[in-house]
């Protein structure tokens, strides 16, 4: 049976990459909420999985919405504070949600690699910074991959992130403190998205860095999400498990 999929936020630039890409992959397009058409609810009720990288400020009114569909979630918006990521979590008890920072396979590996070096490289020694860089428009910072950076980071050295955060630096902050995970976000020009993680230790640097030229990458995996989330029962997913990495 061929999988309906709708895309809120349609008339967007992802959504108008998300609809080529789930007709590409032999998907049905059951249809996109946008300004004009925002009824979520009516598009949820004609479709298998709902596909959304709309924005923060709506997270938990679709959340709402999502849970009682008993549809599939994909979700790729950034932004979210800890009460928009408590309504996306209880809404995956409810219907499958996949909630990634990012959807690239190669991101995805990096955050792989990212938690093993964590782990490899103590914190007293070695000093995790990660340098950030998006188009003009995007108006949150740091971007979601690079929060993503740094919980894999914390999580290899089993710590939380929001311990160990250091962003934004301005004036005289005094000494680097020990173990904390830095961040810089550069915003110009239409980057879709650079991200480097810094290892810095006294004798040697160690840099792993991603960079997206095509924002297709994005709509391709949240495609692969949406395929691979029909098939699940109910819980909070991310990109590693759908590329079985989890």
């Amino acid at each position: 049976m061929t999988t309906t999929i709708g895309i809120a936020g349609i008339t967007g630039r992802m959504g108008q990459l998300l609809t080529e890409e789930a007709q590409a992959a032999g998907a049905a397009l059951s249809g996109g909420t946008s300004r004009a058409n925002p009824d979520l609810a009516a598009l949820a009720a004609r479709s298998d999985v709902i596909i959304d990288f709309t924005n923060a400020a709506t997270a938990r009114a679709t959340a709402t919405v999502m849970a009682a569909s008993g549809k599939a979630w994909i979700l790729g918006t950034s932004g979210l504070s800890p009460a928009d990521e408590e309504a996306v979590e209880a809404a995956s008890r409810q219907v499958p949600v996949v909630y990634a920072s990012n959807f690239s396979a190669g991101v995805n590996l990096v955050l792989a690699l990212a938690e093993r070096m964590g782990a490899a490289l103590p914190a007293e020694a070695y000093d995790a910074e990660i340098v950030e860089m998006h188009h003009r428009q995007k108006v949150d910072a740091p971007s979601g991959t690079a929060i993503g950076m740094g919980r894999a980071v914390a999580k290899g050295r089993d710590v939380k992130l929001d311990d160990v955060i250091e962003s934004g630096r301005n004036g005289h902050t005094g000494p680097r403190k020990t173990g904390a995970i830095g961040f810089a976000a550069l915003r110009g020009g239409q980057v879709v998205g650079e991200h480097s993680l810094i290892f810095a230790a006294a004798s040697e640097h160690i840099v792993l860095t991603h960079r997206a030229f095509d924002r297709r990458t994005f709509a391709t995996g949240a495609v692969r999400a949406a395929l691979w989330a029909i098939t699940q029962p109910p819980g909070l997913y991310s990109m590693m498990d759908v590329l079985g990495m989890a």
